[in-house]
């Protein structure tokens, strides 16, 4: 079998065989293809697309690139919540230890921020001593003490699929809807989960930035997934705006803590209660998205899930006393205000400009190689829908230098609308896709 006959083969247009996806897979892997002839590959898959038997082909072989995490022995049921990306998407942090607290186990293996939107790993290392590097033994020991560990990809975990990525992203590829899905899902099989909720951003400030792209996206991780025997739910979810009240690394870990003492924003917490029950029904534990919520809410109210979120922190190596005594203080010096120019009715708060200002500020990265920083954001006095004065604090803006500040003024300045009318709410929970 030769590379160039498997990219001919895809540019035409033919359903691959799986021993041609294993060929291309394996031979990257190994290093005998080329990056040259995988990106051309890459590029065929992309204008092409795969099967559905195709992409699952692909997942599986991604998977099996490396080391399978393996949770057998531990006490289940094993579910995982993923979000494909967004600005102030901070669930993660809330929902597993709320999941915990029923009775569902959370092995949650997570990523960092690129591009406009935020990264879990980034989020919980700006914790003074967090450690997210697990090994297999210490995410199983997490996992059977406290219900939940948070992790980042090893250098043997789905090694197919850093490679792929790594080119992916300088091949203008990234967006193919069959790659994405085996990213994603060969990352959380790895992982050990038997059921996965997606959260699939859509709108300004989502990856898929049309409902139409959010929907194909769902329809195929749940697709592919529920052939791999995994029980599936895609929820798409709106990003036109951030979510909840704080955009950066530390100040969204204070947001959790917020959300998790029963003080959170009512969008964040309608997210994470909508995706929180979704995981309880998946994993068995309630019949009904109803009675997901339910239980989540009676557990929130009981703080036993708060106590499960400072375990985990002391357990991963989190100082818990330092983390408490910055909470509220940990603040770059370099700030300035957004202040509202008109008297009215807040109409939008631009997501994707906020992200894009946010990587300005040091939150996130251009490349997996730019530092992040976890004293710097964004603190939003106003969100959409609530009148402001002229000259009303909308939003604290905080950088790691000055001229940070001055490079993304522009870009948070025309983020905020301002019209004479409110505008309509839109609905935070946009459609929900599942083989349950």
């Amino acid at each position: 079998m030769r590379a160039v006959d498997v990219i001919m083969h895809k540019r035409g247009g033919a359903e691959l065989a799986r021993e041609e996806i294993a060929f291309m897979v394996e031979g990257y892997v190994a290093g005998t293809i080329p990056e040259y002839q995988v990106s051309a590959w890459l590029m065929a898959i992309f204008f092409k697309g795969m099967s559905p038997r195709e992409t699952a082909d692909l997942t599986e072989l991604m998977l099996h690139s490396g080391d399978v995490m393996k949770l057998a022995g531990l006490k289940g049921p094993f579910v995982d919540k993923h979000s494909t990306g967004g600005v102030g998407d901070k669930v993660s942090l809330i929902l597993a230890p709320i999941v915990a607290a029923c009775g569902v186990q959370v092995p949650m293996m997570s990523g960092r921020a690129l591009g406009h939107t935020g990264g879990t790993l980034d989020k919980l290392e700006s914790i003074p001593g967090y450690k997210t590097g697990l090994t297999e033994t210490q995410f199983r020991d997490f996992i059977a003490a406290d219900g939940f560990a948070m992790t980042g990809q090893t250098a043997t975990i789905v090694p197919a699929d850093k490679k792929l990525y790594a080119l992916r992203d300088v091949t203008a590829t990234v967006e193919s809807i069959p790659l994405i899905t085996a990213s994603i899902l060969s990352k959380k099989v790895a992982e050990g989960a038997e059921a996965l909720v997606f959260d699939v951003k859509t709108g300004p400030g989502a990856f898929m930035k049309t409902l139409a792209d959010s929907e194909a996206l769902a329809r195929s991780l749940v697709n592919t997934g529920t052939a791999m025997g995994k029980r599936i739910v895609g929820v798409i979810t709106d990003m036109t705006e951030p979510l909840g009240r704080m955009v950066g690394n530390f100040f969204e870990v204070e947001e959790s803590l917020d959300c998790l003492e029963g003080k959170g924003p009512a969008d964040l917490m309608e997210v994470t209660l909508r995706l929180s029950a979704w995981m309880l029904v998946a994993g068995g534990v309630a019949k009904t998205v109803e009675e997901g919520i339910a239980k989540c809410e009676a557990a929130l109210a009981t703080g036993r899930p708060r106590e499960l979120f400072l375990a985990n922190v002391k357990r991963q190596g989190g100082d818990i006393d330092k983390m408490l005594q910055l909470r509220g203080t940990y603040r770059s010096a370099h700030t300035r205000k957004l202040g509202a120019k008109d008297s009215g009715f807040i109409t939008g708060i631009d997501a994707y400009k906020i992200g894009l200002a946010g990587v300005y500020l040091g939150v996130g990265r251009d490349k997996t190689t730019d530092p992040v920083y976890p004293d710097v954001g964004f603190i939003f006095h106003r969100k959409v829908g609530d009148a402001v004065k002229a000259g009303d604090l909308v939003a604290e803006v905080y950088g790691k230098d000055e001229a940070s500040l001055e490079a993304a003024q522009s870009l948070i300045e025309s983020a905020l609308a301002i019209g004479p009318a409110k505008a309509p709410a839109r609905p935070l929970i946009v459609k929900e896709i599942t083989a349950l």
